[in-house]
Formats: C-alpha cells, structure tokens, sequence
C-alpha cells in the first residue's frame, strides 16, 4: 500500500472523514480485526450475519458504511469504494498483473507463478484463494513502490464477474486454464462458463497476453475475443511437456519445452494433474520477460502455498495422508484419485478414498457424485469411503463399474467415518481426503494424523 492520508482515500473513493483526515494509512487493508494490519485500513462489511463495524473499535483507520469509534472514511458501499482505491493504487504504482482463472488448477498455478516470478524481483500473489470482489482489491492493496509483479487469482460465480475485476485490476498478462463444471449450478453450462472466464482475455490491452490451454477447446477459442497476443500450454501447446513419469509419491518428472528448448523439471507436489499447473505458470512468468529456462528450473524447489491442496504428510507408522480437503468438482476429483492411484501401484499401498459432497453442481449433482464414483472404481481405488448422504452418489458410481472388486463404505459424517479410519487404515495404506470446503474433511485428514505426524519429505507436518 502506498501511503495515503484519510483525506486522500476519501477523495478517490468519493468517501466522507469522520476523525483525522491528515491520519496516515500506510499498511495494506483488511477485513477481519482476528489478524489486523498495523497503521493499515480495516475494511468493516456489513455481513448477513457479522457487521465487521462492530469489530472496530482499536482499528488505525476504517473504511465503512457508517462512523464507528476509530478514525472512519464513510461510504456508501465499502466493497465498491476498496475496489476504487485498489484500483487508482495499482494506477499510481503501475505494476503489471498477472491474472488467471479456471474452474481448476488456479491456485495451484498462481502458487507455482509466484514461486516462479520472486526470483526476478518481489513478488505480491493472492493469498489461498481470496479471488472475488474483496481478496482482489486486498491483493492490490499489499503492493508497494517495491513490488515487480503483482499475481492475481480471479474467480467467477456469474457472467460480469470477471469484467468487475478486471476493472479493478487491469491484466497484463491474463491466463485461462480450462473450462469445466465447477459452479455449474449457478452458470447453467459449460459454454456459460466460458463466456464468464473469457472476460479476462477481453479486458486485456493489445500490448499484453492471453496464456491458454490449448488441449480444452473451450478455452482455446477464447483467442478470437482478445486483441492480445496469445502464447498457449498444454500437451500441443506453445509451452508443452513430454515424458511425464511419476515417482512413488506420485510426484511428476518431465520436461518442459519452449521454442525448440527442453527443460527437466521434477516438481514436489503430488499428481499428474499438476504439470498442467506447472506449464501455464511458466507460460506467464514467459510473457513477461522472465527467460523460459529460468522458469522451468525454479519449479524444481516450488513448495505449495496454500493449505490443504494434495498435502502429502506421512504418520510416525508410515501411513501416507493425501490432503486435499479444500475444495472440489468432477474433475479435481477425478485428478486427485488418480494421484492417489499411482501413489498405491508404485508404492505397493492399498488405497483409499475418503470423499465428500461436492457443492455447487446444481441439477447435475447426481451424476456428478455417481461420475466421481465410476472414476474412482475404474483407476481400481481399493476403498472408498463415502461421507456423508449428500455425496452417497459416489457410492451408487463405484458399486455400479462393471469389474471393481473394492470396498465402499458409506458413513454419515466427519466422526463416523475418522473413526473407521482409526480402526481400519493401517501403516502400508495411502489415504486420500477430498470434498468441497464446506464438508470440512481436513478435520478427518488431521484426525488421522494427529499423532506422530511428519510430511512425506521428513519435515514437520501441518
């Protein structure tokens, strides 16, 4: 955050003081006192059930609806007058942003994109996933007069969300990784989603980039609605990858190519899924100047930012725990199975699957439940543990694949089903924990753990 009296802020954000308006805010904003930022801007949202205003009192300097007991700038709307002061921010800084959306693999990439993009210079990225209208102005706001890149995760739950974003967050660079069926519930289809993630390259300049995937057809199309330059990945794309092999960890070793030029590459994060993700962070670090090479070699010691996204933590008895708990749709789970899949053919372990409800797929929510079930009976998972009767999809999907010999249980929540863990999963077993973040199942992953835990590289576990 650049330095800004109330005064200031006001003015940009067509605000009124009610305290010091010489007061300095000089830190970034914030939305929850929990972890407040010195000298920097608390952002008090009147929720449905939580009125951040009530949570003030203490704070440097608010940014609210109504004067509270700290130095306050008075707004109609705080979520619109911080996307305004993130945006004349950005202006006045002037720093390029690179911005991705997809329905997966976005911050899995933007983790390997900023990882990537700190060796040439500092390095501002979204924080797990804050990704709508208020993570992305709260990303801006962390910039300062030293920041080189500033890596932005853009996500969508309808069409104009993108464009509100790119508003307030102009992208450089702009990368679509695919198209699937996350949020379908709300978007309808596929192609509406596209429409929706294609905003991004539209708002880009003709001086910037659109990254693509060139293996999903939906995305690859989006070139024709840009003016941009389009630099592609994938499996045929301008950032390709070849010879992907998996260690016993399931971790990939490949090569990445660009331009005739072949780059080894062995990454530390579990599944094949995650050269795709690997592939488009250095498809953007490319985009803006950072040489290929360079690129691809900094993937090599790139550790996952975020939490609970394939952590791979080993039990002081040798059980393996995959977790990947944050979140979920037909096709990461469909990734992370498979993962789990090469873990137990190369390791010699039998496998389980402990899934959860997935949200958010509107009317397909059966046959997205029964498709995940098929998935995991066909990669020959030896247990599924099914938790919860929203997700007995699953179940139905897996008991109905021609050929499965495995086990399905099904269980009616958290406890029920950590306590068949507990009982049943022994050393030689790799389990995998997956669901939608609001099942909640890192719960189960930690209960599993909760004695003796280290990650499967030795260190300490989470």
């Amino acid at each position: 955050m650049i330095a800004m009296t109330l005064a200031e802020i006001a003015d940009v954000v067509g605000g009124r003081v009610h305290g010091d308006p010489a007061l300095l805010v000089t830190g970034p904003a914030y939305v929850d006192t929990r972890t407040p930022v010195q000298d920097g801007l608390f952002v008090a949202v009147a929720g449905v059930r939580v009125d951040g205003h009530d949570f003030a009192e203490g704070a440097h300097a608010v940014l609210g609806s109504r004067a509270t007991p700290a130095p306050t700038i008075v707004v109609p709307d705080p979520v619109v007058a911080l996307g305004r002061l993130a945006r004349h921010v950005l202006d006045a800084l002037g720093t390029p942003v690179l911005a991705l959306t997809g329905s997966q693999g976005k911050t899995g990439t933007k983790d390997y994109l900023a990882h990537v993009l700190a060796r040439a210079g500092a390095t501002v990225a979204t924080l797990a996933n804050n990704n709508n209208e208020l993570g992305v102005p709260l990303t801006v706001l962390r910039a300062d007069r030293s920041t080189a890149h500033l890596v932005v995760e853009m996500g969508a739950r309808g069409v104009g969300h993108i464009a509100y974003l790119c508003d307030i967050a102009p992208p450089t660079v702009g990368a679509v990784l695919n198209v699937g069926t996350a949020h379908i519930g709300e978007f309808g289809s596929r192609e509406a989603i596209a429409r929706a993630k294609g905003e991004l390259v539209e708002a880009l300049a003709p001086a910037g980039t659109a990254v693509l995937n060139a293996d999903d057809p939906l995305t690859a199309a989006m070139s024709a609605r840009t003016h941009a330059a389009t630099l592609t990945f994938g499996e045929t794309g301008d950032v390709a990858w070849r010879d992907v092999r998996l260690d016993e960890l399931g971790r990939a070793r490949f090569e990445l190519g660009h331009a005739g030029e072949w780059v080894p590459v062995a990454l530390t994060q579990t599944g094949a899924h995650q050269v795709l993700n690997a592939a488009a962070a250095v498809a953007m670090a490319t985009a803006v100047g950072v040489p290929f090479a360079e690129a691809a070699a900094a993937l090599d010691d790139a550790a996952s930012a975020s939490p609970w996204r394939m952590e791979l933590h080993e039990r002081a008895d040798g059980l393996l725990v995959v977790n990947d708990a944050y979140n979920a749709n037909p096709a990461s789970m469909a990734a992370a199975i498979d993962a789990l899949a090469a873990i137990g053919a190369r390791a010699d372990r039998r496998t389980v699957a402990v899934l959860g409800e997935m949200r958010e797929l509107g009317d397909d929510a059966d046959d997205g439940h029964r498709e995940v079930g098929r998935a995991a009976a066909t990669a020959g998972i030896d247990v599924i543990l099914v938790i919860g009767e929203a997700a007995e999809g699953i179940a139905g999907g897996a008991r109905s694949t021609p050929g499965w010999q495995g086990e399905v249980i099904v269980t009616a929540g958290r406890a029920d089903a950590l306590a068949w863990l507990r009982e049943n999963a022994v050393a030689r077993d790799v389990v995998l924990v997956k669901a939608s973040r609001g099942a909640a199942l890192e719960v189960v992953a930690d209960g599993l753990l909760e004695t003796g835990a280290q990650t499967a590289e030795g260190g300490p576990g989470r």
